[in-house]
């Protein structure tokens, strides 16, 4: 069965975002320091690559979220994408739970609260921000990169416990 609908403003957009859920993205926990010193964190799969001069990532989140003023008015912010061993964490960081950081490990790096166990981190420079729609777009400039050896955790029609596994991942280089 095809589904078919015309995405406009002020019209149902069922169609979109289910075919949205369809295309496979990586996790990234996204961190930052609040005015009040505390940190703030959330679950995103909207994050790619931006540019590589100079290295660069963007990162959108939602109007609603709670952590969208601090990180739309933060110096700095960390990406932490997420390692299939880290369902928990995802969980945790997608929920609307007061403190996220309570049963996570982590130290501040900075002025950015960094998660101990994320397999890759980046640390970043806010270079720009603009609202599109219903969701805030960040620039951030990574300024410190850590990588360790992970397969990867992802998110496939809105279920993030979905797993590439090593022995079905192909390289095409």
């Amino acid at each position: 069965m095809t589904a078919t609908e015309n995405v406009a403003p002020g019209m149902p957009v069922a169609t979109f975002t289910d075919a949205m859920s369809r295309l496979v993205s990586g996790l990234a926990v996204v961190t930052t320091r609040q005015a009040n010193g505390r940190p703030c964190g959330l679950l995103v799969s909207s994050i790619c690559s931006y540019s590589v001069d100079p290295p660069s990532v963007l990162v959108v989140v939602d109007h609603a979220s709670r952590c969208r003023d601090p990180l739309a008015h933060c110096a700095e912010f960390g990406v932490h994408v997420l390692g299939h061993t880290e369902e928990r964490t995802a969980r945790t960081f997608a929920s609307r739970g007061v403190d996220k950081f309570a049963d996570v490990g982590w130290e501040w790096d900075g002025a950015v609260p960094r998660l101990c166990a994320a397999p890759i981190y980046l640390r970043c420079t806010t270079t720009a921000v603009f609202d599109h729609g219903d969701h805030t777009v960040l620039i951030g400039e990574v300024t410190r990169t850590a990588l360790t050896e992970a397969e990867p955790l992802v998110c496939y029609r809105r279920l993030f416990h979905w797993r590439l596994r090593g022995s079905q991942v192909r390289s095409t280089l």
